[in-house]
């Protein structure tokens, strides 16, 4: 049940501020707007106040706004063959029309940035441990299952004495799929074990290489800010995962990630759930990480998505004419049957994910 209501509020929550932008942005710049929509099309139930139906409908993996005289999700044909009216999408200057599909990335991208920011002030900035104290352990892998702890201190690795992490950390990555000797100290006692470390590939100077990992992570303090360093930190963190996503968007395009690695929505319900019972603040942190991926995904120059409809609008920039509104639909609704298939095999590997796990 905490599963349930965690995604349910995360998922609810994240699509209404996308939507909201569109929403209004649209209103900013006269545009009427006929549905504001939870969910893909059919409409489910739902109440119209003005010009607006606001309701919930029967797809759950995202949502969308009716804009007058603009080809979207709703698949609407209403206006095919029809001059533009003043209020309509179409009428307006280019401008406005981008301001308009970019509004709901940008929302979710600014979401996630003032979240990020709430959260330097209010629990602080994390900072490195000098020295090499263990702050955490990943389950299942060697470092964990020889019996080391969160607060044990590597003293020795591979019979060489360490100081620091990064000494520490260059014998283990340089040494994938071997056996090392390692030395730690818990309080007064001292312990040794080998271990066989765990391989993994990653992109080194643009060359991929194989380096080792035992599954620990240094030990961190929260130091408290100002708002200033708090602004600052959450541009940092922002910047951050906007630079992992698009690197591993453009390893699943050149193939050398899986698609097998991508994350939908079962699992993303399952950290949902795990993050709720952290309690809210984790469950907000994740929202904000989840609210950035969404924004930069949509951007993604595909039909359906926000950028594709910036691609449309590009090149009716370009071409100084309209595309026909037909050839839209059409384009519209081949990708929106590619999208609901993508998405029920992304739900496959999730499912396959949990069960194996």
């Amino acid at each position: 049940m905490v599963t349930v209501l965690a995604t349910v509020f995360v998922l609810g929550v994240l699509i209404f501020i996308h939507e909201t932008g569109h929403f209004l942005t649209a209103k900013l710049f006269r545009i009427r707007v006929d549905r504001f929509s939870l969910g893909y099309p059919p409409r489910m139930v739902g109440k119209k106040i003005g010009e607006t139906d606001y309701c919930i409908s029967a797809i759950p993996f995202g949502g969308y706004v009716k804009i007058a005289g603009m080809v979207d999700e709703s698949l609407d044909k209403k206006t095919l063959g029809e001059e533009p009216k003043p209020w309509e999408y179409r009428s307006k200057p280019w401008i406005q029309k981008a301001l308009v599909i970019l509004a709901g990335p940008l929302m979710n991208v600014g979401f996630a940035f003032v979240i990020f920011v709430a959260a330097a002030l209010w629990y602080g900035v994390g900072e490195q441990v000098p020295g090499t104290q263990v702050g955490s352990l990943v389950e299942g892998m060697p470092a964990q299952q020889i019996g080391m702890l969160s607060g044990d201190r590597i003293v020795a690795a591979d019979g060489k004495d360490v100081t620091s992490w990064e000494e520490l950390a260059e014998i283990i990555h340089g040494a994938p799929g071997q056996i090392l000797k390692i030395e730690w100290m818990r309080g007064d006692s001292l312990f040794v074990a080998e271990m066989t470390t765990a391989v993994e590939k990653m992109e080194i100077e643009g060359e991929i290489q194989e380096i080792g990992l035992i599954g620990i992570g240094p030990r961190v303090e929260m130091r408290r800010v100002g708002f200033w360093k708090a602004l600052v930190n959450g541009g940092e963190v922002v910047y951050g995962i906007t630079k992992l996503v698009l690197v591993s968007i453009l390893k699943l395009i050149t193939g050398r990630e899986s698609l097998r690695s991508l994350a939908g929505p079962v699992f993303i319900a399952k950290m949902a759930g795990e993050s709720a019972r952290s309690g809210l603040g984790t469950l907000v942190v994740f929202m904000a990480f989840l609210s950035l991926n969404l924004g930069i995904l949509n951007l993604l120059p595909i039909p359906v998505l926000d950028g594709g409809h910036m691609l449309f609008l590009s090149i009716e920039g370009i071409l100084r004419r309209p595309i026909p509104q037909k050839l839209k639909l059409i384009v519209q609704q081949v990708f929106m049957f590619l999208l609901l298939g993508f998405m029920l095999f992304i739900i496959y590997i999730d499912i396959l994910r949990v069960i194996h796990k």
